[in-house]
């Protein structure tokens, strides 16, 4: 089986790399992370101006109606540039959610926004950090007023909306929340990579529907998160090809006794360590885009596959990365921190590297014994 892109999929790669080079380099995300913004807003306009917040959105709803392959390109591009954009919280999960639990109505009104950038949009679903635990909810939604405390919320103050997952007395149900009403309190949470803000989100009565006709199937939720977990996976990929690429550059311009530093043994198995993990990486997510796409059954393996992979690659790529540039790489000067802070933030988007574990273990246990 060819897991490989097409061509005009490759096309689609080299625009998105050529436009994040010149409009998202390194200067970007230093500005953010120097600055009081969590975001670049000049930026998220340009992406969406792209068509790239519209991909999966369907045509009907001011989408253009792309497959999940298109998807997993652009986010590889995202994570290879670290863009300091809500493009996972907004594309990968909250318009996934709208998209597949929304009603007519509820797809009408947000869909055309988000297709369009012209709102941003968050899922809340975490009220432990790095965990994914859908029992025991502690946010209640009553009538249509909701209260409940969620951290951290990714994006949150920059959102004009969010999905939470909460309990009623019909089960556990995602809801519509508008961030900007009196209901709703932000208090910043200070992450490692503070190019993407996070947020404590305190609802204490806020004003609430309920997203579709009824309450929410958890495995319709795993399969969402799933999916999402794909799209992060290779997010992460993209960003241990740049570290990688960043730690070979500078071996090969920095001498040492009269020689490169990459002709020594040591910085050579630190660069082919690196290149193995992420091709390891790689052959997983295409596994994982493969199921997303195809809407197979064997999603939940893939996706658990390519998620610890990824997880694994990205933040070992970033270490060696600043190991391989010595004392300068712990600087704030270059640029090997950039990576380093992403691939962290990441390893605990939807769950840590040990929730995925399990998630993978279950989803072994599930696979037919052979004969």
């Amino acid at each position: 089986m060819n897991f490989e892109f097409s061509e005009e999929q490759q096309l689609l790669r080299e625009q998105a790399r050529g436009f994040l080079t010149e409009h998202c380099p390194t200067s970007v995300v230093r500005a953010v992370l120097d600055g009081d913004q969590d975001w670049d807003a000049q930026l998220w306009r340009k992406v969406a101006d792209m068509g790239w917040t519209a991909t999966v959105i369907p045509e009907a709803y001011g989408g253009l109606g792309l497959s999940y392959y298109e998807l997993a390109i652009i986010a590889e591009e995202m994570g290879r540039s670290a863009a300091p954009l809500p493009f996972s919280s907004s594309v990968y999960l909250a318009s996934e959610a709208i998209q597949r639990f929304g009603s007519e109505r509820q797809k009408s009104e947000w869909l055309p926004k988000l297709a369009s950038g012209e709102s941003v949009a968050t899922v809340a679903m975490s009220e432990r950090p790095g965990r994914l635990v859908l029992e025991k909810l502690d946010t209640l939604r009553t009538g249509s007023q909701i209260s409940g405390r969620k951290l951290p919320v990714a994006d949150a103050a920059i959102a004009d909306v969010a999905v939470v997952l909460a309990r009623s007395d019909v089960g556990l149900e995602a809801c519509l929340v508008p961030l900007k009403q009196d209901g709703v309190s932000l208090e910043p949470v200070r992450t490692f990579d503070t190019s993407r803000g996070h947020s404590v989100v305190t609802f204490e009565g806020a004003e609430t529907e309920v997203l579709g006709d009824g309450p929410l199937v958890p495995d319709a939720w795993a399969r969402l998160i799933d999916g999402a977990a794909v799209l992060f996976a290779w997010e992460q990929l993209g960003l241990a090809e740049s570290a990688l690429t960043q730690a070979r550059d500078y071996a090969l311009q920095r001498f040492a006794f009269g020689r490169a530093i990459g002709s020594y043994q040591a910085i050579k198995h630190k660069l082919a360590n690196m290149y193995v993990k992420n091709a390891l990486a790689r052959s997983n997510a295409y596994f994982g885009v493969w199921a997303l796409a195809e809407g197979s059954d064997d999603l939940p393996l893939a996706a658990a596959t390519a998620r610890v992979a990824a997880i694994q690659a990205s933040t070992f790529a970033a270490e060696e990365n600043i190991q391989t540039h010595g004392g300068m790489g712990f600087t704030w000067e270059f640029d090997c921190h950039f990576y380093y802070r992403r691939a962290k933030l990441l390893s605990l988007a939807i769950g840590s590297e040990a929730v995925w574990q399990d998630r993978l273990v279950a989803a072994l246990a599930e696979q037919p014994v052979a004969a």
